[in-house]
């Protein structure tokens, strides 16, 4: 009995310490999350959709979980870089991050160095889409769509397309265009929106694909010649979408979070909870709709079928257009 109570003693005493640091590693009680900040990471530089997406929930998460939120930026390979990270980081919740489709899927799809998989992001919640536009300066020769495809058709790969990132929805928006329209254009890829607006407002680029807010924030900067949309959005009338000008086009972009595979399903259910009820917010609300964002509502269940979903279809896009 002494013997035992020598060696077992000592063990005692590190069960104790491991129980009150809440694991090995200093990992947090799942149910009573959360128990300190939490930040809120994106894969783009600031001053894109992600980040004014993150700075209008920023103040709400923090009162919704009772805890500070940073938000702060890992940008490169479009996303890719982030991401791949996410999946190496503890997963317990205190690293949640903005995640975008297409971008999850066509990275890991069309990229060997992506560093992830898209199923190993777990979803958490898709709160908000932006469509596609497509602008050009306000005194850019091209004054329509017509213009625009009769040029690239006299010169292919002449004219240069901006947009964000590799593989994205701006990506994939370009290459839709070409297909639909029979022309050929030069996609040049950004590290963000941020860094994207300033190349075509700079004639470094002739045209940028990029999403609705652009229309609010850059005004009489631009000229919108189609937005990507089955139907007119409203208060944007005024701008022509591609389906009403004969081009097949609707795509864009959908934002969430999401968090890293082995996270506990009880914290995922409680981030997803505080953004449902963010977005029911009637301020964030009114400020999604003075952004040009499109208010979306998918849990962690809808999120992952969506996103398989919307797999599929590029799946099918891509092996039609012979990249794959």
């Amino acid at each position: 009995m002494k013997r035992f109570a020598k060696t077992a003693l000592p063990v005692l005493i590190v069960s104790a310490m491991v129980t009150a640091c809440g694991g090995i590693g200093g990992s947090d009680d799942p149910a009573a999350y959360p128990e300190r900040p939490v930040d809120y990471v994106l894969g783009f530089d600031a001053g894109g959709e992600s980040d004014i997406t993150a700075r209008l929930q920023q103040a709400p998460l923090q009162e919704a979980l009772g805890t500070e939120v940073s938000v702060s930026y890992q940008p490169g390979a479009g996303g890719a870089l982030a991401w791949s990270e996410l999946t190496r980081t503890e997963p317990d919740g205190y690293t949640i991050m903005g995640h975008n489709l297409p971008h999850i899927i066509l990275q890991p799809m069309m990229r060997e160095d992506a560093g992830y998989e898209t199923e190993e992001l777990k979803q958490v919640y898709i709160f908000q889409s932006t469509p596609n536009i497509l602008a050009v300066p306000a005194d850019s020769e091209y004054r329509t769509l017509d213009d625009f495809i009769a040029a690239a058709k006299a010169n292919p790969g002449a004219i240069s397309v901006g947009g964000s990132g590799d593989f994205s929805a701006n990506h994939i928006g370009t290459l839709l265009l070409n297909d639909e329209a029979g022309i050929e254009t030069t996609y040049t890829p950004f590290s963000g929106t941020g860094a994207a607006v300033p190349a075509l407002l700079g004639g470094h680029v002739d045209a940028l694909m990029t999403y609705t807010p652009m229309i609010g924030q850059l005004g009489d900067q631009i000229r919108v010649l189609g937005i990507a949309t089955e139907e007119p959005m409203v208060g944007l009338e005024a701008h022509p979408t591609f389906t009403q000008q004969g081009i097949d086009l609707v795509e864009g972009a959908y934002r969430g979070v999401a968090v890293p595979p082995e996270t506990p399903d009880v914290i995922v259910e409680k981030l997803a909870a505080t953004f449902a009820k963010i977005n029911e917010d009637p301020a964030v609300v009114e400020q999604f709709k003075e952004q040009l964002f499109v208010l979306e509502n998918m849990g962690p269940a809808e999120a992952t079928a969506f996103t398989q979903e919307r797999k599929a279809v590029y799946q099918g896009l891509f092996e039609r257009l012979g990249m794959l």
